[in-house]
């Protein structure tokens, strides 16, 4: 087995391709608050050359109330096929830091039927850091048809979440930092619970990634083995909104491990409501 990612792809790759026409680069940058970033605006000051910004709670289901749902496959065709970005194309996601937000963009043009997709390694922060090309020009691309294959089955709804709570069906992973899954820290957004959903184990985000960059095979397996999943059972993903539980699932799907789901309400949902079971402390033993 390979020592890094499938779906990855480092800064020297993506600049010997800029301009190959069946490449489209996306910038699906995304931050928290806390981080004090603004995507549009760090987009507008230079963007990877030809990169089209792509917006998570732009391109979204804005029926629900929660933030950046997935939406449906004629909703993301229409977005996606005016960026000019088919099926076909080599898609390449990236985001500010790294591995953060880019692995959801990934995630959901897979789901959606896109079959060569990558994560840019490093992010934007470091092509920048070795100081390659950037411009300002905003891409005008000509639309295309985008033919969606939706995986429903890789998205986890609040009824499903229930049940596989109830019944301990799947394994759980949730990406939210060390403090918010154990309840010791409050969760950023006003009014929600923190703690985790009986069964879930923790794995942070943080974890998978180092200097922005994915880690090897190895250390991502051993990460995951050391929560106490179990490689041969199905896996639900979660977060605080559904972004970067899409890093466990580019961990687990580099790792072979297809039989996983992302719950999209994720912990802003789960968190949010007073009929959902909350627990506090580390993961049980019997989590896994």
């Amino acid at each position: 087995m390979s020592e890094t990612s499938r779906f990855v792809v480092s800064s020297e790759w993506l600049h010997a391709e800029l301009g190959s026409p069946d490449l489209k680069i996306l910038d699906a940058s995304f931050y928290l608050p806390a981080q004090n970033r603004n995507a549009d605006a760090e987009y507008a000051a230079g963007h990877i050359p030809g990169a089209i910004r792509f917006d998570h709670d732009k391109v979204a289901d804005h029926s629900t109330g929660l933030p950046h749902m997935v939406p449906t496959p004629d909703v993301f065709a229409d977005a996606v096929g005016l960026m000019g970005i088919s099926e076909n194309d080599r898609i390449v996601v990236y985001d500010g830091p790294g591995i953060f937000s880019a692995p959801r963009g990934w995630w959901l043009f897979r789901i959606m039927g896109a079959r060569q997709v990558f994560v840019l390694d490093g992010g934007i922060d470091g092509w920048k850091a070795e100081g390659r090309r950037l411009e300002t020009d905003i891409p005008s691309p000509t639309p295309v048809s985008f033919n969606t294959d939706f995986q429903v089955e890789k998205v986890i709804d609040f009824q499903s979440m229930l049940s596989i709570v109830s019944d301990s069906t799947r394994q759980i992973a949730d990406a939210r930092p060390g403090g918010r899954f154990t309840g010791t820290e409050p969760e950023p957004r006003a009014g929600m619970r923190s703690g985790h959903m009986p069964g879930a184990v923790s794995l942070p985000s943080g974890t998978f990634s180092v200097n922005g960059k994915l880690r090897p095979l190895s250390e991502l397996r051993q990460a995951i083995e050391d929560a106490g999943i179990d490689f041969g059972q199905p896996v639900v993903t979660s977060c605080g909104s559904g972004i970067t539980a899409a890093i466990i699932t580019l961990a687990l799907e580099s790792l072979g491990h297809e039989d996983n789901a992302l719950y999209d309400g994720s912990w802003t949902e789960w968190g949010s409501r007073q009929d959902t079971p909350v627990v506090t402390g580390p993961s049980s033993p019997n989590a896994a």
